[in-house]
């Protein structure tokens, strides 16, 4: 009799299985969606529980378990391996995709009757079994058949709406750019393999002979820089951020959270295990080259989103952001360990692993407001929207926490981790390089840009979505979202606030990453003063404590309301103030465009911008024989600079490769004839 031991990676396989016998499910039930949506989706939320509760226990445990299964190719065996890394990334993963197969749950029901919805099951199971499956491995081989079976599947989610040209194009560029990825990913587990064993054999494959291997500092080189460029175009960091804008928007809702909220993190864990835990021999100048890029994207994903009016691509561009921000903590990591600064390395990566879970959850739960605001309105045009807070109460309330957390405002999550980023560039005297010492204040200084930018890009996010009144040309019957979607919210938005309120419970039980990655703990210093207080190198330097923050909110917002309700007759409710004008008009309201005007002025020499203003002539009204019309194109120069001739000439050899199918029979007969002659000048 077999006895099966329940651990940490068993429950993970065990999720696994789940989601791919949801996929046959899904199959099995196509003739009756109404029951396969439910179905399906309880199947991957008990598998999403079922990973976070392995992760947690690895990271809790501290330990490392693995496993060889005997599938793969003959000789190459997959091998898996759960560690704290992993267990992290696992349990991150697990809990947004929980959350978010809760709300798949009234989310997706509005698609049946519209179009079929079994290969949006079938794929969103495979999706996440692939994301489970790339943090799990622990070999070349299955690490990139994970890693492809995540991208095909995400193509295809992205495709879902496939009537639709864009949804087409822009499942195509994402596509090209993740294969153009992988190819990079697999050179450099090619370069570290062979240096592991040699070429003459593929024992190198498994990351434990990588781990065991002492690699030369030119071909560590070689191998970081391909990692690096093909989990880097998988994030989405500058420049290689163009297909993330226009994959994200056209994917359903609840799959754009799970790409935004941790598909992105998938290359975070990448980067991580190869320069951390493969290579291990990290120079300084590589940590300065993540933390410049990540610099860049985040000030660069800010401003692409502040110029927005799609709400989707709004959100889309904040996570070139944020995944920017990781950057930067990871950066500063790879400098404080290569300069043997271990405790300031372990700050560094805190700050930048902390951020990773707090934009799964910020960033979901917006994803999943969004995709809220779409099914009641069918509108992702910003300018079309208004006043949705009076027919969408919950949806306004928990899209405001997420704007709050995005935002890095206390007491909520994002600005746990951005002010951990923060202790972390103060911390730059200590290090023993002029140039070091002058990029970090410089990269400190265009944070801080990015945060203020990031918190008035949210404004203008919810309040020309929620507040105001409607904009649109045509009257919509709005209504409340269903209670799955409510819930899967309000637990997304609930994270936020606990990750906000009690950090230094996350840290202590995250800190044994830190520990095996950079040499430096950081738990101990964090919780100096007790659980309540944050302090991350010395109480006397640095602390908050956003349980206090939280309450102090509340005790104000209590006293003002029992000032203000005591008696109700001093509240007194007034016209908005007009300025002059007798009647307001929705279009006399700030909108997207309006909103972001300054900022444009400033900062329009980085983007490709065009505006125009036409006088048309109109006969509705005497007085007014002409009316303007505004319209405004803002282009990303990356693609103009970058891809579009890469586009162009492909596209031109492609044509001219094409030339050579004539369609004729004599013409093939010639090419044939001339390929056996060149065969017999040049093959002996």
């Amino acid at each position: 009799m077999i006895q099966l031991t329940l651990t940490p990676l068993n429950l993970a396989s065990f999720a696994i299985i789940l989601l791919l016998a949801q996929t046959a499910i899904a199959s099995i039930l196509r003739k009756n969606e109404r029951l396969m949506v439910p179905v399906c989706f309880a199947l991957s939320s008990a598998a999403s529980f079922a990973a976070t509760a392995a992760g947690v226990w690895t990271v809790g445990l501290g330990s490392s378990s693995s496993a060889v299964m005997a599938l793969g190719l003959p000789g190459l065996p997959f091998h898996l391996r759960l560690d704290p890394l992993s267990g992290y990334f696992l349990g991150l993963i697990g809990l947004l995709s929980f959350f978010v197969s809760i709300y798949s749950i009234g989310y997706v029901k509005g698609f049946i009757g519209h179009r079929p919805i079994a290969r949006l099951c079938i794929f969103y199971g495979l999706f996440i079994a692939g994301m489970f499956m790339v943090v799990l491995a622990d070999d070349a081989l299955f690490f990139l058949i994970s890693w492809e079976t995540m991208a095909a599947a995400s193509y295809f989610l992205v495709m879902f709406e496939d009537e639709r040209v864009e949804n087409r194009r822009a499942a195509f560029l994402y596509i090209v750019v993740a294969h153009v990825g992988a190819v990079a990913i697999l050179l450099a587990f090619g370069v570290m393999a062979g240096l592991a064993t040699g070429f003459d054999n593929f024992s190198g494959f498994t990351f434990d002979a990588m781990r065991q291997a002492d690699f030369p500092p030119e071909w560590a080189t070689v191998a970081f820089l391909l990692a690096f460029f093909g989990f880097g175009a998988k994030a989405g960091i500058v420049p290689m951020h163009v297909w993330l804008p226009e994959a994200h928007p056209v994917a359903p809702s609840n799959v754009s959270a799970l790409m935004s909220g941790v598909m992105l993190k998938t290359a975070v864990y990448g980067i991580l295990r190869v320069t951390f835990d493969l290579i291990k021999i990290i120079p300084w100048w590589w940590g300065a080259l993540v933390l410049a890029l990540g610099i860049i994207s985040a000030l660069m994903g800010i401003l692409y989103a502040m110029m927005e009016k799609d709400l989707k691509r709004l959100l889309a561009y904040s996570s070139v952001e944020n995944i920017g921000i990781i950057m930067i903590g990871v950066g500063m990591a790879m400098v404080f360990k290569s300069f043997g600064q271990g405790i300031f390395a372990a700050l560094a990566l805190i700050a930048a692993l902390y951020h990773a879970v707090n934009h799964a959850m910020f960033k979901g739960l917006l994803f999943m407001g969004a995709g809220a605001v779409l099914h009641a309105t069918h509108e992702r045009n910003m300018e079309e929207m208004g006043g949705l807070i009076h027919k969408m109460p919950w949806t306004a309330a928990l899209f405001l926490i997420g704007c709050v957390s995005i935002s890095a405002l206390p007491p909520f999550n994002g600005f746990v981790s951005e002010w951990l980023t923060f202790q972390a560039f103060l911390l730059s005297p200590a290090l023993p390089s002029p140039l070091m010492k002058l990029l970090m204040p410089l990269g400190a200084a265009l944070l801080a840009l990015t945060a203020a930018l990031a918190a008035a890009c949210f404004v203008k996010a919810f309040g020309v979505t929620f507040l105001g009144n409607w904009r649109g040309r045509h009257r919509t019957q709005v209504q409340e979202t269903c209670w799955p979607i409510r819930i899967a919210m309000g637990m997304a938005a609930t994270s936020c606030l606990l990750l906000g309120i009690l950090p230094t419970v996350f840290i202590d039980w995250m800190d044994v990453i830190a520990e095996q990655l950079t040499g430096g703990k950081l738990a101990t210093s964090a919780g100096a003063v007790g659980w309540m207080w944050l302090t991350p190198i010395a109480p006397e330097r640095a602390s908050y404590s956003g349980l206090v923050v939280f309450s102090g909110i509340l005790a104000v917002y209590a006293i003002v309301y029992i000032i203000l309700h005591v008696n109700p007759g001093k509240i007194r409710r007034g016209h908005v103030w007009d300025c002059g004008f007798e009647k307001l008009t929705n279009r006399m309201q700030y909108n997207a465009i309006s909103f972001s005007m300054p900022i444009r002025r400033i900062f329009g020499f980085l983007f490709n911008i065009k505006e125009e203003v036409r006088l048309v002539p109109q006969q509705a009204h005497s007085a007014f024989p002409q009316k303007l019309i505004y319209s405004l194109r803002i282009r990303d120069r990356f693609w103009n600079w970058i891809y579009k001739p890469v586009a162009d000439a492909s596209f031109w050899l492609s044509r001219r490769v094409g030339r050579l199918q004539q369609g004729r029979i004599n013409t093939y007969l010639i090419y044939s004839f001339v390929t056996i002659i060149l065969l017999l000048l040049f093959v002996r």
